[in-house]
């Protein structure tokens, strides 16, 4: 597809976000009814009621298990990405029959926590990571409580198609700036921070890259560059890697346009490339400091469901049989002790650890994000 046509195509998305942000945003200014009690164990009616999006590890196998083990029914509600899983959790506090959220991350997690819309349970943890074990990363560091629970871990970087950033047709960045020089226009593609938790996770690195908390004019600046220079924003972490993305196994799926050589992704999806490649993939993470971002994803009970079903499900998650599953379930790290990424096919080798991750802590997110969200927004949008 000629690249032109495919940009004209894509400027009116940023409108789109613009109003996603607007609607997003909305429930933070207003008044919402709470509902005091944390459970609502007395409805004993023997289903678990589940939100979350296409998380790949609730396998119908796994699914069956629990419930057989359980004798519970599990009911899923399905929806798009880790932010519409908050907005519904928002915009139903205590009006849901929902006991289980899986899929929030720890860049949504703050909001979740500040809208008081999940409820306290005793998890057992004593099995999951810390910094000293095989992967190097550990789950509970971005957050220790209890009102969530880890269930798979990874981090978030830039990735690129190493057939075309090969020092002839592209150079390899050792700077963001270098992104928005002439050669690379219209050659990235980012998953919107609105909409979709890699695409916020990335957002976050960029503010400690450019140094937030001294100057936000850097981060603005970049970011407004980027939009002149016909980066490719998407609402979503699927359109920009399987759609725009040339280095990914998209390249295999219909509508495929191609027209990104770089992309935000997991660090370790070269690996998930390679292992089901037969050890051979194009793609790379890039290793820029304070360009990743440590993305855990929770489990968590939401208030005014029943705790106890709640807490089952996430024991079960967080259990050996089910958690030591998730880099090929989940394409994620698991949370436990003892468990990396397998030596199969290049899984591990070609999954980078960061050497200099970004560090922005849950407080921060908690008290700026929707002025980092609104920061973002007016930057992409500045030119249209």
């Amino acid at each position: 597809m000629n690249q032109n046509k495919t940009k004209t195509k894509l400027k009116p998305s940023l409108k789109i976000l613009s109003l996603a942000l607007m609607i997003t945003l909305t429930p933070f200014s207003g008044c919402l009814s709470a509902d005091d009690s944390d459970s609502n164990d007395s409805l004993d009616d023997g289903e678990i009621v589940i939100v979350t999006y296409d998380v790949y590890a609730l396998t119908d196998e796994m699914i069956s298990t629990f419930e057989n083990d359980s004798g519970l029914a599990v009911r899923m509600l399905k929806l798009d990405d880790a932010g519409s899983v908050l907005d519904y959790l928002i915009q139903n506090k205590g009006n849901s029959n929902v006991d289980l959220a899986i899929g929030l991350d720890n860049t949504y997690l703050p909001t979740a926590i500040e809208f008081d819309l999940l409820t306290e349970i005793s998890a057992d943890k004593t099995m999951m990571q810390d910094s000293q074990s095989n992967s190097g990363m550990s789950p509970l560091d971005p957050y220790d409580g209890p009102l969530a629970t880890p269930f798979d871990m990874g981090y978030i970087c830039l990735n690129y198609d190493t057939s075309v950033v090969d020092g002839e047709n592209l150079s390899l960045p050792t700077s963001l700036w270098d992104l928005t020089e002439p050669e690379w226009n219209g050659k990235v593609a980012f998953p919107s921070p609105v909409s979709s938790s890699p695409g916020r996770a990335f957002m976050l690195a960029t503010l400690d890259y450019f140094d937030w908390s001294q100057n936000m004019t850097e981060f603005k600046d970049w970011w407004s560059a980027m939009a002149e220079n016909d980066a490719i924003i998407t609402s979503g972490w699927t359109e920009a890697y399987e759609t725009h993305y040339s280095g990914g196994y998209g390249v295999w799926n219909e509508g495929h346009v191609g027209d990104a050589h770089m992309t935000v992704s997991y660090c370790h999806s070269p690996g998930v490339e390679a292992f089901y490649g037969e050890n051979s993939t194009k793609s790379s993470a890039l290793d820029l400091p304070k360009t990743s971002f440590f993305q855990v994803e929770y489990a968590a009970a939401v208030r005014g469901g029943n705790s106890d079903y709640a807490h089952q499900f996430i024991q079960y998650l967080i259990s050996p049989e089910v958690n030591s599953k998730m880099p090929i379930e989940n394409l994620m790290y698991s949370v436990l002790a003892d468990e990396d990424l397998p030596t199969d096919n290049g899984y591990r080798y070609h999954s980078l650890i960061p050497g200099e991750p970004s560090s922005v802590s849950n407080d921060a997110i908690r008290e700026n994000m929707e002025t980092w969200l609104q920061e973002w927004n007016s930057a992409v949008t500045s030119g249209e």
